[in-house]
């Protein structure tokens, strides 16, 4: 990992630009998971480490545009540079990342270039999805899934297809496991959001729902519920929840067994990938990590 700090801060500089330099450094790198999964995969690769440079330098700029969109003051805990220095500046700042990321990406064979070119492409048809879907109640399962998808897990599929690719793996098992653990991931990230507390999820219970993200738990509630309770959970959507509303809508999420059957869901792809990655025990640690996070 630390070669790919050193990799990440060699494309850094080589920017030329002192206030992006600042600027970079003030982000978190958070838990690195796209890096430490090609390193991993492709541990004996010299160039691993600038390959899982790469897709951080992309992650980095898309998290940047996605907190523009969702108007985030904060990201990883500290003020997220829409909030300190003005959207112009973090918009600016992620189309550096993302032009250095293609810049350096196209010194790579081309299916590993064109996995990763695409996955931006997906992840930001995904971002599109998701701001449209909250303008309205999402009851479509699919649809959320498959928004899900492109937003959350692709960027994962394809650092763990390329890391394959740069080492003769079999691709299409990596990807599927890339792609199941995104998916899985980001479902356990929608049951924390209910079911955490204030102060471990750094924002209030529910905070997805305020801000019109209709996810897993409520689309299955909505499922289960009919008539008056439907309307009310509906009405309650993007709104401002208070005390009485949100323990309603936890406790009918509790008779229906949602978060349960969410759960379930992340469990199930979790296993999948799990039996195509049954002889690698780091990668099924990852996996055993990831879901164990809601309980």
């Amino acid at each position: 990992m630390q070669r790919v700090e050193n990799e990440i801060e060699r494309l850094i500089n080589e920017c030329d630009y002192e206030e992006v330099k600042e600027l970079f450094n003030k982000l978190s790198g958070g838990k690195r998971l796209r890096a430490k999964l090609i390193l991993k995969i492709a541990d004996q690769h010299k160039d691993a480490p600038l390959l899982a440079a790469i897709v951080e330098l992309i992650h980095a700029a898309s998290l940047l545009h996605d907190d523009i969109i969702d108007e985030s003051m904060t990201r990883r805990g500290v003020e997220s540079v829409n909030a300190t220095e003005g959207s112009k500046i973090a918009v600016m700042l992620g189309d550096i990342l993302y032009s250095k990321a293609f810049t350096e990406l196209v010194a790579f064979d081309r299916s590993i270039a064109e996995t990763i070119a695409s996955s931006v492409v997906a992840l930001s048809k995904g971002e599109m999805m998701d701001v449209k879907m909250s303008e309205s109640f999402n009851s479509d399962e699919k649809l959320y899934l498959d928004m899900l998808y492109l937003k959350t897990a692709t960027l994962i599929e394809s650092a763990t297809k390329s890391a394959a690719l740069l080492v003769g793996k079999d691709a299409e098992s990596y990807a599927l496991y890339g792609r199941n653990l995104g998916i899985s991931f980001q479902i356990i990230d929608d049951i924390l959001d209910i079911t955490s507390t204030e102060e471990k999820l750094g924002k209030p219970a529910m905070n997805d729902y305020v801000e019109g993200k209709c996810t897993l738990p409520y689309i299955y509630l909505y499922e289960a519920l009919d008539g008056e309770d439907r309307v009310r959970l509906v009405a309650a959507h993007a709104q401002h929840i208070s005390k009485k509303e949100s323990a309603w809508i936890e406790a009918k999420m509790k008779e229906f067994g949602v978060i349960e059957k969410s759960f379930m869901l992340a469990k199930k792809l979790s296993t999948e990938a799990k039996n195509r990655m049954s002889e690698d025990p780091s990668l099924l640690l990852i996996l055993d990590t990831m879901i164990q996070r809601s309980y």
